[in-house]
């Protein structure tokens, strides 16, 4: 029996033997094949796959069905989802002052004079002003003690006034950030950063953390106030800091997406990035994740934010993200910009934060982060493979062919990785014969090879076009031609 199978990961080749033209091969394999016959085709295959790949020309082959793969890739506007957030946060830090007297406060600690923790002091408090927040301002010099660090992160401690406490960093080199943010009581942790926070984020069924890590939860956002669906979804994550890719992947998990997390030691991170259904980058390399990799239809979220040198810029440099923001037009299907995507984010929930510790300080349940989305999307139909509505086997009780004939159909073979690819080829020639009897095409169906590293070789049969559907598949291609022919 044949069953669903998803789309194949790293394509090797595509041989095209439709009667159309065109395809990986020139018409004299065509010919050859029409001539010695559905061996001989099978054995041109592995032939002209052995030569693509010895002089470097396979990289260049398209996956099953890329010309056919654009879509139109949306902008999720980070700029425009924190307005709405900081709208939300202001109304209901008034409905909060109305009804119990409490003004959240968020105090900001700052030590030193680095330009850049400046600018970025400055916009968290324009921020806090913008929704009426109660502020307080602590700056220290570069030279200040620890000891006297820690002292006026208690006098925020016991000040009731202040709901949330947030330290600047990076600190200086003589003092431990660990220690100072240990420091900070947890019921006013406003990054989330505190290791019961953390501890309530990954457990299952526990307390909910009083704050969760800004810039994970504003991707979190995102996805949600874009109408994106995570439940079952496969996610990447790239990159496993505490800031971003571990918590952000446990908030993935809590939604029901299947998550990897990839980092610097992970081998071959490529044919996980192909199979993600989302891609959280945060790796902090200026555009590392090519749009080659991404799977059709997919959804990005952009966490990077590097510089890269421009001339034509006013400071002589521009900045991008961790993905490739130009190569991704047209294969994912949403994507946040560099800047003007997560940035804005990042500040947004920290007065969600703030807001929901100070909710805390009353007794009040916290507003939560996650929650179902609206209307779920579907992906792209390029990324999207409709399931067969019965199994081969039903069909041929019912007397329906599970191939249909007014379509055109492929072969997605998985190669051993290292294993010959003349023996998958010359494997395939039985197949395609079926299938061709099946389908009643005048021309054996193509035949797509892909890498399998863990040595399995599953055989999946797919219709061609923008409509792109999986319709059943075989965990060999024996069985699979078996199938055909019983």
């Amino acid at each position: 029996t044949l069953h669903p199978h998803p789309r194949p990961s790293r394509p090797l080749a595509m041989a095209s033997s439709s009667s159309s033209g065109g395809g990986a091969f020139a018409s004299p394999a065509r010919g050859a094949a029409a001539l010695c016959g559905v061996a001989g085709g099978a054995l041109l295959l592995g032939v002209q796959i052995g030569r693509m790949m010895r002089s470097g020309e396979a990289k260049a082959v398209p996956r099953l069905g890329a010309a056919a793969t654009a879509c139109e890739t949306k902008l999720i506007d980070g700029k425009a989802v924190a307005a709405e957030v900081r709208a939300e946060v202001k109304e209901q830090a008034s409905q909060l002052q109305r009804e119990h007297g409490i003004l959240p406060g968020l105090a900001v600690i700052l030590v030193g004079s680095r330009k850049d923790s400046q600018s970025y002091v400055r916009n968290k408090k324009k921020a806090a002003a913008e929704v009426n927040f109660h502020t307080v301002d602590v700056s220290l010099p570069e030279t200040v003690s620890q000891e006297d660090l820690l002292k006026e992160v208690q006098k925020l401690n016991d000040d009731p006034a202040v709901h949330a406490i947030l330290v600047q960093l990076p600190l200086p080199k003589h003092i431990d950030e660990a220690t100072v943010l240990k420091a900070i009581r947890v019921d006013k942790d406003a990054d989330g950063f505190s290791a019961m926070n953390v501890g309530n984020l990954c457990l299952k069924g526990g307390d909910p953390p009083l704050a969760v890590p800004c810039t994970p939860a504003g991707c979190i956002e995102l996805l949600q106030r874009s109408d994106i669906s995570v439940s079952g979804k496969n996610a990447v994550v790239i990159g496993r800091s505490n800031i971003v890719g571990m918590p952000v992947s446990q908030l993935l998990q809590s939604m029901d997406a299947t998550v990897t997390v990839c980092h610097s030691r992970t081998r071959d991170m490529v044919s996980y990035i192909r199979e993600a259904d989302i891609v959280i980058a945060a790796i902090g390399k200026a555009e590392f994740v090519r749009g080659e990799w991404l799977k059709p239809g997919c959804v990005v979220i952009d966490v990077g934010i590097n510089a890269v040198e421009d001339a034509t810029k006013k400071l002589g440099h521009r900045l991008v993200g961790d993905v490739n923001f130009k190569e991704a037009q047209g294969i994912a299907s949403h994507i946040t910009p560099v800047p003007g995507g997560v940035g804005p984010m990042t500040i947004a929930m920290l007065l969600k934060n703030t807001l929901n510790l100070a909710r805390h300080s009353i007794g009040l349940e916290r507003i939560p982060l996650r929650k179902a989305s609206k209307a779920p999307i579907t992906p792209a139909p390029a990324a999207q493979a409709a399931k067969p509505a019965t199994t081969l086997a039903a069909a041929k009780a019912d007397g329906v062919s599970p191939l249909p004939a007014d379509r055109d159909v492929a072969i997605v073979m998985a190669c051993k990785e290292g294993g010959s690819i003349w023996e998958a080829a010359v494997a395939a020639a039985a197949l395609r014969e079926k299938v061709q009897e099946a389908t009643k095409k005048k021309a054996p169906p193509p035949v797509v090879l892909h890498a399998s590293p863990n040595g399995s070789a599953p055989v999946t049969l797919v219709t061609l076009g923008e409509d792109r559907q999986v319709l059943c598949s075989a965990t060999t291609v024996s069985e699979a031609t078996a199938s055909l022919s019983a």
